[in-house]
């Protein structure tokens, strides 16, 4: 069965035309079920979380291939304007316009046609594709029930990847340190102990501590993203209590104890608590996704035979794809960093098109990625 690209655009703009915020997934969900059930899925489940997964079934014996896609999204900052609407899904030109047609809708659409549309007779195993929730605040957590049910053997993630194909990707940690000091009147400063004074001792020596370097994925990053002193506002009273949250992109390999040791190490770290993040999230099921904010980075090695099997299907697909990596973290922390499954990722338009003001897809990567798909389904199970 060949692949009816007016479909899928009409599909993908169905899904971007739904407000998908993390908790708020229920409407796409619900479109995902009906699409794979028009297409003909031989099977539809929904897990506890709400994440939803379609199989199809092949003829022949062999691994299980999960193609994974999220189907949330992040929100509409406010006071920035859009030129189009961010869920009218507006064909202009070349480009669907819309929140989320980049990240991810658009992949999570060109999968399932894709899916669908394989020749059964030629497949030597299963496909899955699952449409999971939760992923712009946890990566990865929400994929690891879908796995826990389909058991696979090989996992593609559709995020960005400007239609080539990624053997690894960084991951991320959210770090938060927190110092206390000891009120006293701001007119008698000397009474108390400024923790905020404490706390940008911790910071400039934490700012010049080396970070690791990976000849693949780049070099690791730690970045400041807040800062919150209490009580705020202050009102003449000196802070004894303050905490910052850092950003730190990961490298393969790396463990907690590997990222806080260098910091928790410091001279000026001695009265600073340091820890990793912890996340708690309710899904629209009413589930809650819990756990530390360390998501892995991960890496597969260039000549293994899920890179080479899958990079020859999109070449004979038409595309002329290259090896690559994600800069940004993925669902691909659980199935590759946790579960050491192998994984890929490949899919429309570029990292930079993600969580921007006037998103879109280009209406040829969108096919694109469709044929991507497909040539990556026959290329590994063939």
């Amino acid at each position: 069965m060949t692949i009816n690209f007016d479909e899928l655009v009409r599909f993908t703009q169905s899904l971007v035309q739904v407000r998908t915020l993390p908790g708020e997934e229920k409407p796409a969900v619900a479109l995902v079920a009906a699409e794979m059930r028009r297409l003909g899925y031989d099977d539809i489940v929904t897990d506890a979380n709400g994440s939803l997964v379609g199989l199809i079934e092949g003829e022949q014996a062999g691994p299980m291939l999960l193609l994974d896609a999220h189907c949330d999204t992040v929100g509409i900052a406010e006071g920035v304007e859009w030129q189009y609407d961010p869920f009218g899904a507006e064909v202009v030109g070349e480009r669907m316009m819309g929140r989320g047609t980049s990240d991810m809708k658009g992949a999570l659409a060109a999968m399932i046609h894709a899916a669908a549309a394989v020749d059964r007779s030629k497949l030597a195993g299963r496909v899955a594709v699952s449409a999971t929730v939760m992923e712009e605040v946890m990566e990865g957590v929400a994929l690891k029930a879908i796995m826990d049910i389909v058991q696979p053997n090989l996992v593609v993630i559709g995020e960005s990847t400007n239609l080539n194909l990624n053997h690894g990707g960084r991951g991320r940690a959210e770090i938060h340190l927190e110092a206390i000091g000891k009120p006293s009147h701001s007119s008698t400063p000397h009474l108390g102990v400024n923790a905020v004074h404490l706390m940008l001792k911790a910071v400039q020596a934490i700012e010049t501590l080396p970070l690791p370097h990976d000849p693949l994925l780049g070099d690791g990053l730690l970045a400041l993203t807040d800062i919150i002193s209490d009580p705020y506002p202050g009102h003449s009273v000196i802070p004894s209590r303050c905490r910052v949250t850092y950003d730190r992109r990961l490298l393969a390999g790396e463990t907690i104890d590997s990222v806080l040791g260098p910091i928790t190490n410091l001279p000026e770290m001695a009265s600073i608590n340091a820890i990793i993040a912890t996340g708690e999230h309710t899904t629209y099921t009413g589930s809650t996704l819990y756990g530390p904010k360390f998501f892995p980075a991960w890496k597969l090695p260039a000549d293994h035979a899920l890179v080479q099997s899958a990079l020859a299907g999109l070449h004979d697909a038409g595309l002329p794809s290259e090896l690559g990596t994600y800069q940004f973290c993925t669902n691909a922390a659980h199935s590759a960093g946790h579960a050491q499954v192998p994984t890929i990722g490949f899919g429309p338009s570029t990292e930079g098109q993600a969580h921007q003001v006037d998103e879109y897809i280009l209406l040829e990567h969108l096919q694109a990625a469709a044929r991507g798909y497909q040539g990556i389904i026959e290329g590994v199970l063939s």
